[in-house]
């Protein structure tokens, strides 16, 4: 909660969310659709520091439309979370093994006014299971905005919930049988039985969209027994600087051709935004300065807590030389947030590479 606080005062697109939350099983194989899986995440960057505090939240309606006209998608979002059930393991009053079932939210206000236009809101307050669980999570996973309202496949965000949840560990993998990957997705029994159309359909759509909009990528490998798949295990590792900025431009553009553009199917059109700078006469902002030639602990606070949160111990100048060799000319060009995530993936794939100092 920590952690969600900080981030929600800095502002920007990042949130927290809570490691219980991302693994929570649901009951009978069911799965949330991903409008209302989009929903929860807003639900829980708003709500911030104090998700696990009994009060009421509340969010705009204009902030979940995304350009819907009309709010009818948001009442059945809305419905969607109050019926859908959770199951985590517990304890019965006995001390026995036993299976706690439980939904999310436990009650909303949906504003339904006909002149409350942009101006609408719903109200909801998490039930007292869900608060326990997010003030219990000691793990977390830093999610961006962007990404989780660009997927179109509610596998891929499933996935890059759990991927982001694994990203900084010492092993930044999940394994399981088919039965733990069919619950971690989402996956009904009944769909997909054959291996190779759950891998085609799937797996494989799942990691070009997480390749496309994360800040890692995603691989995955089959462990058969005999000719049969009976574990996967997946991978997940931080993008080079390069990468990362190529994922902050496409979060950038307009969705429309992100598919195209996500198989190759057409150019996607470069942007110099020096020339742009240029032609607008466009002053450059103080925050969007380039990378300093010096040391990095010297008047470069948003630089060095990225470096101290993500550097894994190392020295951050020792990174930051590291930084500089890596990018070469193109250094000069980085302003603002493509400049902090380029450096924010750098320092993660040195901890990659390296190991954590301390």
């Amino acid at each position: 909660m920590r952690v969600a606080a900080a981030l929600q005062a800095k502002g920007g697109d990042e949130f927290a969310k809570p490691g219980n939350i991302i693994e929570v099983k649901f009951v009978k194989g069911e799965s949330l659709s991903l409008t209302a899986s989009r929903l929860l995440a807003l639900m829980i960057l708003t709500a911030g520091g104090d998700a696990w505090e009994d009060k009421p939240h509340r969010i705009r309606k204009a902030d979940i439309r995304r350009g819907h006209k009309g709010n009818e998608r948001i009442t059945d979002m809305l419905e969607e979370l109050h019926r859908t059930l959770f199951a985590v393991d517990d304890k019965s009053w006995r001390g026995k093994k036993a299976t706690l079932r439980f939904s999310l939210i436990s009650r909303s206000r949906e504003e339904t006014e006909e002149d409350g236009g942009e101006a609408g809101w719903i109200e909801w307050e998490f039930t007292p299971d869900a608060r326990k669980m997010i003030q219990a999570s000691e793990t977390y996973a830093v999610l961006n905005r962007q990404a989780v309202l660009g997927f179109r496949s509610n596998y891929a965000l499933r996935l890059y919930e759990l991927g982001a949840l694994r990203l900084h560990r010492r092993q930044a993998t999940w394994r399981g049988d088919m039965a733990a990957l069919r619950a971690a997705l989402g996956i009904p029994p009944e769909v997909y039985t054959d291996f190779a159309q759950l891998r085609r359909k799937v797996l494989e759509k799942a990691k070009a969209e997480i390749d496309q909009l994360a800040h890692y990528r995603v691989e995955w490998r089959e462990i058969r027994q005999g000719r049969t798949v009976a574990e996967i295990e997946f991978r997940f590792e931080p993008k080079s600087p390069p990468a990362v900025m190529e994922t902050v431009d496409e979060l950038d553009r307009h969705s429309r051709g992100r598919r195209e553009r996500r198989y190759g199917t057409v150019e996607a059109p470069l942007v110099d935004l020096g020339a742009v700078a240029v032609l607008t006469n466009a002053p450059t902002k103080p925050e969007e300065k380039t990378f300093p030639r010096g040391s990095v602990r010297f008047g470069h606070d948003e630089l060095l807590a990225i470096g101290r949160t993500h550097g894994g111990g190392w020295d951050i100048d020792m990174i930051a030389n590291g930084f500089r060799e890596h990018m070469g000319e193109r250094i000069e060009k980085l302003r603002g947030v493509k400049l902090a995530a380029a450096w924010k993936g750098f320092c993660e794939s040195w901890v990659t590479r390296r190991g954590r100092a301390i």
